[in-house]
């Protein structure tokens, strides 16, 4: 029999956590030894990181697929599952220095990396209360930058001191993954859901605007991903520990202010956190097309993941929009609407960036630009009935006689 000491922290939010702790492990490894990983021991040029990146894009595109899975496996099982596959394809990633084994292996971690960004959404709208989604949210991005920290420290530390193999560095970073999700298996129980979630697809047209903010935001990020990162090496010169030490930053400040982006949105509203997102992202965009110096270059990746951070307003907009039963279904609907676009624009901006790199980061801007506009449509209360400012006026319009 459980205690009651015990009991206190077998929570759903420890459970989210913990498994929020776990992704970071893997995924920052993978992310900043990538670059490194794949000019060094692959020949990649700009052409192969973008046929990647598109690679790597293709289970997000199909995470609608986790609808199809609920049928036989809980939501909290398939959970714990992609996690162990996104340890394994990390774990195998140094194994294989080729063009083709790097494609597979980012294969493998990418179909657990995506299957459970869109199940922990989806669970987290379902677990936490409306009135403590932004904050909670906020806390969970917190702690996956924590563990960040800890893994940017430890690929810091192997590299420059150790000078680990990138074969040790990969194995760990995704064993420990492994570790932590097979721990949560066997400690944690099985929670309820509050709600009896839809089994089959759903496509409502009064969630249109929160579709195409989604898939902006999609588009948007893969100038972030792809080729932010990938100018600091190119252009730059970053090293390995150049670019851990940068992510180690980005980390820290997530820890220091996620917490607390999260409880701005919840006083400001969904529409004013976006819209200062979007501004400051149409800025820092124009820099990376601009920046000569690399010390800028760092201060404006920087700057951008910041500015990420206040996506978690486009989350809790959903959940406010949403019908309970739809949560689980549309979670996985709009992350594969988020990946439509990330699954065309790394292979073609790649071609784009041979001819001009400056041309890849002005279209981000104006990706930025699109999305500040549609941020406008936001009411200042969403909710059922009230999804977006055109309702709120088609409402208020007198009838025809």
């Amino acid at each position: 029999m459980q205690t009651k000491k015990t009991q206190h922290w077998i929570r759903p939010d420890i459970l989210l956590m913990m498994m929020a702790a776990a992704v970071p492990i893997s995924f920052a490894a993978w992310q900043a030894l990538l670059n490194n990983f794949a000019i060094e021991m692959a020949s990649f040029t700009g052409r192969e990181m973008g046929i990647l990146q598109s690679l790597r894009e293709i289970p997000g595109f199909l995470a609608f697929g986790v609808i199809f899975l609920l049928l036989f496996v809980r939501e909290q099982k398939l959970a714990y599952i992609s996690l162990l596959l996104l340890g394994i394809g990390t774990a195998l990633t140094g194994f294989f220095p080729s063009i083709v084994g790097l494609y597979l292996t980012t294969i493998v971690m990418s179909i657990g990396f995506h299957y459970y960004e869109t199940l922990q959404t989806s669970l987290a709208l379902q677990w936490i209360d409306k009135s403590e989604a932004a904050e909670t949210l906020g806390r969970l991005i917190a702690t996956g930058s924590f563990a960040a920290i800890l893994t940017f420290g430890l690929i810091w530390l192997s590299n420059d001191l150790l000078q680990l193999d990138y074969v040790w560095l990969y194995l760990i970073a995704g064993g420990m993954t492994i570790a932590i999700a097979a721990t949560a298996w066997i400690v944690f129980p099985y929670f309820p859901q509050h709600t009896e979630q839809h089994k089959h697809m759903v496509l409502r047209r009064r969630y249109w605007l929160y579709y195409a903010l989604t898939f902006m935001s999609g588009a948007r990020r893969q100038i972030f991903v792809v080729f932010a990162g990938f100018l600091m090496v190119e252009k730059f010169g970053y090293s390995v520990s150049d670019i851990a030490l940068l992510f180690l930053l980005n980390a820290s400040f997530n820890v220091l202010f996620a917490r607390r982006i999260g409880r701005l949105v919840g006083r400001i509203g969904e529409r004013n956190a976006l819209l200062f997102e979007y501004t400051g992202l149409i800025l820092v965009f124009s820099g990376y097309a601009l920046v000569e110096q690399s010390e800028i270059a760092a201060g404006l990746y920087v700057l951008d993941h910041l500015f990420f951070a206040m996506a978690i307003a486009l989350k809790t907009y959903f959940q406010k929009i949403a019908a309970p039963e739809d949560i689980a279904s549309t979670a996985g609907v709009s992350f594969s609407i988020n990946h439509i676009a990330a699954v065309v624009i790394p292979a073609s901006f790649g071609l784009l960036w041979l001819a001009s790199p400056e041309l890849v980061f002005y279209s981000g801007a104006a990706m930025a630009f699109i999305s500040l506009l549609l941020s406008l449509l936001i009411p200042d209360r969403p909710m059922e009935g009230t999804e977006h400012r055109l309702a709120t006026f088609l409402s208020e319009r007198p009838a025809r006689p």
